[in-house]
C-alpha cells in the first residue's frame, strides 16, 4: 500500500480532493487573476500581484508579488528585469512546469529533474513603426523540455507531455485569439 501524501512536493490528496470538488461544482474551476503594472522611468515598469478572484470571492495572497519590467541597452532600457516577451516565456515555462509536476504526481511519478528551456523569435518592425515589418508578436516559440523520473518510462513521460500541452492555459492564451478590451482613463 502507498502511503505517500506527497509527490513531487505536491499534495497528492489534495490534488485529488481539488479535481474532486471541481467535478461536483464547475463554479469552484473559476478565477480571475489580475496584475498591475504601473511605469517609472523609460522602458521600465514595476507590476504587482496581490490578489485574484475564486469562485466570486476575493482572495489575497500571501504576500504581493512584484515584478521588474525593462529593456535590456540593446533596446534603450536599463536591463533591471525582463522585458514583457521574455516574460510570456517565462510563463509558458512555469504552466507547463506546474502542470507536468501535478500531474506526475497523480500518475505516481517520482520526478528527479525538470527543466524547460523556451525560446522565441521577434522582430521589431512594427513594433517601432515600419509598417511593412512581420506581425509585432513572436513568429516562433520552441520549448525543449528534460524530465527524469525513475519510476516512469520514456513513453509515459512523453505522453504526459503531450498531455501538459493539451491542458496549459498559457498555451492556449498564446496559441488561440482571446479577446482583448482596453480602456483608457485620460486624466
Amino acid at each position: 500500500m502507498d502511503t505517500t501524501v506527497t509527490r513531487n512536493g505536491v499534495d497528492v490528496a489534495r490534488l485529488v480532493q481539488t479535481i474532486q470538488a471541481i467535478e461536483g461544482d464547475p463554479g469552484i474551476a473559476r478565477f480571475t487573476f489580475r496584475a498591475r503594472t504601473s511605469w517609472r522611468e523609460g522602458s521600465t515598469s514595476r507590476g504587482e500581484i496581490s490578489s485574484f478572484v475564486h469562485a466570486g470571492q476575493e482572495v489575497p495572497h500571501a504576500r504581493t508579488h512584484e515584478l521588474t519590467g525593462c529593456e535590456p541597452d540593446v533596446l534603450l532600457g536599463r536591463d533591471s528585469g525582463p522585458n514583457a516577451v521574455e516574460l510570456v516565456l517565462a510563463a509558458l515555462g512555469f504552466c507547463y512546469a506546474v502542470g507536468f509536476v501535478y500531474n506526475a504526481a497523480a500518475r505516481g511519478y517520482d520526478l528527479e529533474e525538470l527543466t524547460y528551456e523556451v525560446e522565441g523569435d521577434l522582430d521589431l518592425r512594427n513594433f517601432v513603426g515600419i509598417a511593412e515589418g512581420p506581425r509585432p508578436g513572436f513568429t516562433a516559440i520552441r520549448v525543449r523540455g528534460t524530465a527524469k523520473a525513475g519510476n516512469a518510462s520514456d513513453e509515459e513521460l512523453q505522453d504526459l507531455c503531450r498531455y501538459v500541452q493539451e491542458t496549459s492555459p498559457v498555451l492556449d492564451i498564446i496559441a488561440n485569439p482571446v479577446p482583448v478590451e482596453t480602456s483608457l482613463t485620460v486624466r
